[in-house]
């Protein structure tokens, strides 16, 4: 085999593998493993393309210069970020700050409480909250969050929701495995409902229980927008990005992504290790056209693949909108 013939096949096999992954993306769809786990990645995936471009160059294999082309625009247009980017502009009622984290086996907790007293976030919630996790964060920080909601359990079973505001119970979201619990909180007199999103992750051989419970937070998003809406709060590790099809079904519903707002939309919160330099944004807060954003912040805590996400939002009296 000729070198350009070698150069020509290895530009192809790397455009082709691209272009399923980003076909998927075009038609609105997951596709089958490995096609979830690389849609993660999807702004990385310009790496080989620019690779397979410069062996198409070097070979002057013109065909494949016209095809990089035509992927590296798709890959341009789903760059931008996805969801609804307007926000309120009624009276003013409540100014809050969310913080999302999840502690990889509850081996982050004291990073996580660290942080917590630092941050003074009114409402927290934490995913992968184990019983030694559950207990620490009821000693260290009960004085600070006298108001709590929690699903019980070991390893990334557990999950928990700290408030300083009071906190009535509300019927969660089952999942098969982790745990996701709900409140309303009464928020200066105003209730706003809060759900703490953890499906499964998109393992091989679990696509199904991952697609099936994304959407039955889909049906909770959509049933928290129906009139009369609730102002809702919806966060958490969703373990799925803008570019997976059933994320987007949630943002669909009318939630708006707080890190979009706030300009942070592509920042990514996982793996820990290689973000922000690689990595897929799959820690999110979710808010109602009811809130705004004034900013997100992540934050690096010690012992955990996941990067924690704060942001500010405001609470407003009227759903008209105007863009952002």
């Amino acid at each position: 085999m000729t070198r350009r013939r070698l150069g020509i096949w290895t530009a192809a096999l790397l455009f082709a593998a691209v272009s399923a992954v980003v076909g998927c993306r075009l038609v609105d769809t997951d596709g089958v493993t490995p096609v979830p786990q690389l849609l993660a990645f999807l702004p990385w995936l310009l790496a080989p393309v620019a690779a397979g471009l410069a062996l198409a160059l070097l070979t002057r294999w013109w065909p494949g210069t016209i095809w990089a082309a035509v992927v590296l625009g798709l890959l341009a247009w789903f760059l931008a970020p996805y969801g609804k980017g307007t926000e309120p502009d009624g009276r003013v009622l409540a100014s809050l700050e969310v913080l999302t984290s999840n502690v990889e086996f509850g081996q982050a907790t004291d990073a996580l409480v660290a942080a917590v007293r630092e941050e003074t976030p009114d409402l927290v919630f934490v995913e992968e909250c184990e019983y030694g996790c559950s207990a620490t964060l009821r000693r260290s920080l009960s004085a600070r969050y006298p108001y709590r909601r929690s699903v019980e359990g070991s390893g990334s079973t557990g999950s928990v929701i700290l408030s300083r505001f009071p906190l009535e119970p509300a019927t969660g979201i089952q999942g098969s495995t982790m745990g996701m619990p709900g409140a309303v909180a009464d928020v200066r007199g105003h209730s706003v409902r809060l759900q703490l999103a953890h499906p499964m992750p998109p393992l091989p051989g679990q696509l199904d229980v991952w697609r099936r419970e994304l959407g039955d937070i889909r049906d909770f998003a959509a049933s928290a927008g129906a009139v009369p809406a609730t102002p809702t709060v919806l966060a958490g590790d969703f373990n799925a990005s803008q570019d997976h099809a059933a994320f987007r079904a949630i943002l669909d519903t009318g939630l708006r992504d707080a890190a979009r707002l706030a300009g942070s939309g592509r920042t990514p919160t996982w793996p820990a290790r290689t973000a922000p330099a690689i990595g897929a944004q799959i820690d999110h807060v979710l808010v109602s056209a009811d809130f705004s954003v004034s900013d997100a912040r992540f934050l690096d805590l010690a012992d955990t693949d996941h990067r924690a996400l704060l942001v500010k939002v405001t609470l407003h009296d009227f759903p008209a909108v105007q863009t952002r």
